[in-house]
């Protein structure tokens, strides 16, 4: 832990502030943290930005409107949505730094010609490009709103909580003993004694201490008005989704043909060819020495025997024919009954799922049995299939070491990539010293 804090902090001075900051209640840093003061830029910031956006939008989308009766008013209405879409990406670049908001851009224009002319249809037809008018009409009054509100809970605390030190302003320049609270023709009331200078003071302390959690709820507004309106539309970043599904499906089904090239080609083919040239000699010394030809025919049969064998696993881990003729709990059981470690299976499904789905149930299975004999040193392991509504559930649990990662380039990164070609799930649950417990989430398709 030492050298933790040593390489994180440098100063061991530095190490202790940074303990006892963290010591404190949050409600008590929140005032003095950087995360606070970025919000609360972000408020103050928003009006001048938001009145600049408001005026712009308003101004050039009612001139491109008018215009619409000649040909003017299309190239200037194109202009003003494309000038929002400038602005939309200034505001997420804010929000970026100033919020911690990682919004990625929306979906371009997708034009089907070069010109001007098809520029200008793209942006019309964009739904971006009038959510980005929709964001700079809308975001005006809640600038004004929420610039008022940050800024007058904030002043206020401020000066509240630090009266004791500059009320002596009023008795020496005034002429009153203090902050004046109350006053009509015949009553006023100061600020002005020991006790009431410390009432307002803790007051200022409740405003100070309240100020960014209400600065904070503001900019959740704008987080949403920002994701909502600024950022790709649900459908556009549902494409890109089943875009990188489908390029992950493709590297991986590639990557099984490499594998069964090579298992075929270093295997199952290699002993052929070797079982064709012992056949081969045997033949030639079938007349000059039968005993010898006899011999090399049994290591023949011996060769066929192993090739059998290596055909035979490599088309159970493509798709075992005891997967297809009778289910998944037929081919776990199997495949349990393989593993080095003891294996409980218990699988509860009123039906059976898709064959792509049980396909990759089964592998995913067997790849978790597989990691458990190679890594986990464990002396039993649970496999539980479920479905819960539209899911299904896959659960293997072993009482190894732990450790397990799904991160970096892992064999748990490549099966948590081949689940979410799928709309799948892996949770890796695995603290060192144990227990594993590795849950996948497959969609159910019947």
């Amino acid at each position: 832990m030492a050298t933790e804090y040593g390489q994180g902090y440098g100063m061991h001075g530095t190490v202790a502030d940074e303990r006892t900051r963290r010591r404190l209640p949050t409600a008590l840093r929140a005032p003095v943290e950087a995360r606070s003061w970025r919000e609360l830029g972000y408020v103050l910031l928003s009006l001048p930005i938001s009145i600049l956006l408001f005026t712009y939008a308003v101004t050039m989308v009612s001139l491109g409107a008018g215009l619409l009766i000649t040909f003017l008013g299309v190239p200037v209405l194109a202009g003003a949505l494309a000038g929002c879409r400038g602005f939309g990406a200034l505001e997420r670049a804010r929000a970026r730094g100033l919020l911690g908001l990682d919004v990625a851009d929306p979906e371009p224009l997708r034009m089907k010609k070069n010109g001007p002319m098809a520029w200008m249809g793209a942006v019309l037809k964009s739904g971006t490009s009038w959510r980005h008018l929709l964001y700079a009409v809308l975001h005006f009054p809640w600038a004004v709103f929420s610039f008022v509100v940050a800024l007058s809970f904030w002043s206020y605390g401020w000066a509240l909580l630090t009266y004791p030190l500059w009320f002596w302003v009023f008795p020496v320049y005034a002429g009153q003993g203090g902050l004046q609270l109350y006053g009509d023709q015949h009553h006023q009331i100061y600020l002005d004694n020991p006790f009431e200078i410390t009432v307002t003071a803790l007051i200022g302390l409740l405003f100070t201490l309240a100020t960014p959690w209400i600065v904070r709820a503001l900019t959740m507004v704008d987080r949403v008005m920002v994701r909502g309106l600024l950022g790709p539309s649900t459908l556009a970043t549902r494409v890109v989704e089943l875009e990188s599904d489908r390029g992950v499906v493709v590297d991986t089904a590639a990557a099984d043909l490499r594998r069964i090239e090579r298992d075929l080609h270093d295997g199952a083919q290699a002993r052929l060819v070797a079982l064709a040239m012992d056949l081969g000699l045997a033949k030639e010394k079938l007349t000059e020495d039968p005993e010898a030809a006899a011999r090399m025919v049994g290591e023949a049969h011996g060769e066929v025997k192993t090739a059998l064998q290596e055909l035979r696993d490599l088309a159970r881990g493509i798709h075992p024919a005891v997967l297809t003729d009778r289910g998944l709990d037929a081919a776990l059981s199997s495949v349990a009954s393989r593993c080095t470690v003891p294996v409980q299976v218990e699988v509860d499904l009123p039906s059976r799922p898709a064959a792509a789905i049980e396909g990759i149930a089964y592998f995913t299975v067997s790849e978790l049995l597989q990691n458990v004999s190679k890594h986990a040193q464990a002396t039993w392991v649970a496999v539980d299939v479920w479905r819960v509504e539209n899911r299904l559930m896959l659960q293997v649990v072993d009482n190894g070491v732990g450790g397990a990662d799904a991160s970096g380039g892992s064999g748990l990164a490549g099966l948590a990539g081949r689940l979410g070609a799928v709309d799948g799930i892996l949770v890796v649950d695995s603290p060192v010293g144990g227990p594993t417990r590795i849950t996948a989430e497959l969609p159910w398709r019947g």
